[in-house]
């Protein structure tokens, strides 16, 4: 297989060879796809259809390990990188050209605690994936009106719904955040754990990093 070019954030070039590319599918739990394979333009797919860009690689993560693996090496290769998370994305900002797409919608686990009134939700869980396990115990977060809009660019963006004039906006009701950042670190961002960051995911405009797990109060 030939090298290979990917556009990078200043609209340059920088070439990969098969074995790095290879390397990167090792290191993977879930699956590496270029265009041409199969399931590439399903997955460069969003709920926009009027968004048609081509990442050139596309990153569907299964846990954490995978998005600090892509995100290293999306830095190491100097790859602009976009996130995807349930899909609905209508700016169009999950899908970039020619750099390297974190696609996130198998990450979609949602899990309650009813003591606690908490729940721990995947950010590639939709809106009716959360409903569907907190109504199961009579619980409730603010979300929003759209059933099939992804959970993490609704919290990230606010998150404006049917019960937010007597709860909040979903932000409000975010405990804490597991968040990769661009050197590649895992770190929890909470009011008492790195409260800098939390505040920033909390409407300080985006691109602070790549949320794996969110913790809500219900």
């Amino acid at each position: 297989m030939n090298a290979m070019s990917f556009t990078t954030l200043e609209g340059g070039k920088t070439t990969l060879d098969a074995a790095a590319l290879d390397a990167l599918s090792a290191r993977i739990r879930g699956t590496v796809l270029r265009e041409g394979d199969a399931a590439y333009d399903d997955m460069r797919s969003i709920w926009n259809s009027m968004i048609d860009r081509r990442p050139a690689l596309i990153v569907c993560c299964v846990g954490a390990s995978d998005v600090v693996t892509a995100v290293n090496f999306a830095r190491e290769n100097k790859l602009l990188v976009s996130v995807r998370g349930g899909g609905h994305n209508i700016a169009g900002s999950a899908v970039c050209d020619g750099g390297l797409m974190l696609d996130l919608s198998l990450m979609k686990s949602v899990r309650v605690d009813v003591a606690a009134r908490r729940a721990w939700v995947g950010p590639g869980a939709t809106l009716a994936d959360v409903d569907r396990e907190t109504q199961a115990f009579g619980l409730a977060m603010p979300v929003g009106i759209n059933s099939t809009t992804g959970i993490a660019g609704l919290t990230l963006g606010g998150g404006f719904g049917w019960i937010t004039r007597k709860f909040g906006l979903t932000i409000d009701n975010l405990v804490s955040a597991d968040v990769v950042t661009a050197d590649g670190k895992l770190l929890r961002a909470s009011q008492n754990e790195n409260p800098d960051l939390f505040w920033a995911l909390r409407g300080g405009g985006g691109n602070f990093g790549v949320v794996t797990a969110f913790e809500f109060q219900l």
